[in-house]
């Protein structure tokens, strides 16, 4: 509680705010404000976002968003997946959706508009109308989908799986989170079960379209000057956890030679694995971002280590060709170091291209507010690119500095309105 007294997202987002993007009637303020409220579930000792999909803090971003969306007058439930559907009826009701929304969970110590900038401004689209007194032709529904980033499960897209019904079921009852509990017993935990997790699959004839806002994750919007951005694909994630095998053994009674150091091993791997994507293409990445060392003594030569790593691409054939070298070098390396090493692949996305008409309806919106179409390929995985798999979706993509106040859909076009800097 002392952490959340300390700190005031609101403050800074309006601190340079300018009323005067307050148009249509959006509130920059009621923007700040919930931003900030959700800032502060579980906010972290170095003022970030702990939120872990499935958990308490997960849960209870939901519940607060789920108020707000009722207080807005849309129709709100939680399907079997955890996710949280609020629905705004159309002039023709029985038509297909048109959906948008994002996540409110985040990795540890996670930022605080990743996903939750797509939930807020796509409800005040929803308040900007009930102010407006507006009603669109078609229905819309605001999805806030559970456990997208994957930190409780190290891997993610778990709710906006279940509602595309593209998951395997078999992996899902495999996985375990840290504290060792199993993917059903955590949805049990929430008062969910492998069967209405398999029960919160949609029918694709009711979605239109998919439309996600979010935070671009990187710097090419800042160097160009530009507050948004249009994403013209869609990286696929793949996520392999490697363990290697080797001795623990005492330290000082164990000759160099003599070593079978799983550390070792792992180290070389590592590094080949930084030094791997340039040999593909300009952009594929991979990195090494967790590992497990055992028995991590101070004494003891490393006899387990166990690390994952996170390949991407926005090609499907050069990501698949990446995670074909990094599988041959770890073997490659355990056999020079006479070690084991095994892998098990707990994602592995699709990439998702924008449809070229998709890109040209925001980058005319774009215009319209004289700002100058920038198309950018998203590397980070995000929930449009399961959606994807079977519906069209768009994405945009705001400055890490900017925050986007609204989207309204006007007719079949999602226009930007107003834009506040934060410092």
């Amino acid at each position: 509680m002392e952490n959340n007294k300390q700190f005031s997202l609101k403050t800074k987002l309006l601190a340079d705010y300018d009323l005067a993007n307050d148009q249509d009637f959006v509130s920059g303020k009621r923007i700040a404000d919930r931003l900030d409220q959700l800032s502060k579930i579980n906010l972290t000792e170095n003022f970030g976002s702990n939120r872990p999909g499935y958990s308490e803090g997960e849960q209870a971003a939901k519940k607060l968003v789920a108020k707000w969306m009722e207080e807005a007058g849309l129709t709100v439930k939680f399907d079997g997946a955890g996710n949280v559907i609020g629905r705004l009826a159309g002039k023709d009701d029985d038509l297909p959706a048109i959906l948008t929304g994002s996540h409110v969970d985040s990795v540890p110590n996670g930022g605080h508009f990743d996903g939750v900038l797509g939930v807020i401004s796509a409800l005040e689209v929803v308040e900007a109308w009930k102010a407006s007194g507006y009603t669109p032709e078609k229905p819309l529904e605001i999805i806030v989908f559970a456990d997208e980033e994957g930190a409780r499960f190290n891997s993610g897209l778990t709710g906006s799986e279940a509602i595309m019904n593209v998951y395997d079921m078999e992996q899902l009852l495999q996985k375990k989170d840290t504290a060792g509990q199993t993917f059903a017993e955590v949805l049990a935990s929430n008062e969910l079960s492998i069967e209405s997790y398999q029960a919160a699959a949609r029918n694709v004839d009711e979605m239109e379209m998919f439309v996600e806002l979010h935070i671009e994750q990187g710097a090419r919007l800042e160097e160009k000057g530009l507050p948004v951005g249009v994403v013209s694909g869609i990286a696929g994630p793949s996520w392999l956890q490697f363990t290697f095998i080797g001795k623990a053994d005492h330290a000082g009674n164990t000759p160099m030679p003599n070593r079978q150091d799983a550390l070792v091993a792992a180290s070389e791997f590592i590094q080949k694995v930084s030094k791997l994507p340039e040999q593909i293409n300009d952009s594929a990445v991979a990195t090494v971002g967790k590992l497990k060392v055992s028995p991590n003594g101070v004494n003891v030569i490393p006899g387990e280590v166990e690390l994952y790593v996170d390949i991407r691409d926005i090609y499907e054939e050069t990501r698949d060709e990446l995670i074909d070298r990094i599988v041959a070098t770890g073997k490659e390396v355990a056999q020079n170091h006479e070690v084991i090493v095994k892998h098990v692949e707990n994602t592995r996305v699709k990439p998702i291209p924008i449809a070229e008409e998709n890109q040209q309806l925001l980058a005319e919106t774009l215009k319209e507010f004289a700002i100058e179409p920038s198309y950018i390929p998203s590397g980070a995985g995000h929930d449009a690119m399961v959606l994807g798999l079977k519906i069209p979706v768009a994405m945009i993509f705001v400055q890490v500095k900017q925050v986007l106040v609204i989207i309204r859909m006007n007719g079949h076009h999602w226009l930007i309105v107003s834009s506040a800097y934060v410092s």
